[in-house]
């Protein structure tokens, strides 16, 4: 998986979440489950921003995360801020593949990494369908880095 270096063209979407302390574990840094949560608050935040995906998803569609690989960089200690990035690796025709980063805000230190596959999926006839089509899907592409 890739590490990438902090840099705010990397992403097309970006948002700001914040360590609680609840989120904590015995050794007093971020508990891993947290992290998955991390990157569930940023990938619904960055499918809110998309019209087709809210339109569809008032037609009873939604994700259903079928993968999650996560690589856990560093810690994140409370209290913090953390930036995290989202974009689209590729686009099928029912499902997504997503790259994500989070970041330290303060000292934008790469804390994790994390590669999911979702399916665009109808909850009332329970089974995949066609993502919504999106004209300007290059816009949400994850920039190439190494």
């Amino acid at each position: 998986m890739k590490n990438p270096g902090y840099n705010s063209e990397l992403f097309p979407h970006w948002c700001n979440l914040q360590v609680r302390y609840r989120d904590l574990d015995t050794l007093n840094h971020v508990n891993n489950a947290i992290f998955n949560t991390f990157f569930e608050e940023a990938r619904i935040r960055f499918i809110q921003k998309i019209p087709e995906f809210q339109q569809s998803m008032k037609e009873g569609n939604s994700f259903v995360l079928v993968n999650l690989e996560v690589k856990y960089i560093k810690p994140i200690f409370y209290p913090s801020e953390i930036l995290a990035g989202t974009g689209i690796e590729s686009y099928g025709n029912s499902s997504i593949n997503g790259f994500q980063a989070i970041y330290d805000k303060d000292t934008k230190e790469l804390k994790a990494t994390a590669k999911s596959t979702g399916v665009w999926y109808s909850i009332n006839q329970k089974r995949p369908v066609k993502l919504p089509l999106l004209p300007y899907k290059n816009k949400f592409l994850v920039k190439t880095f190494e």
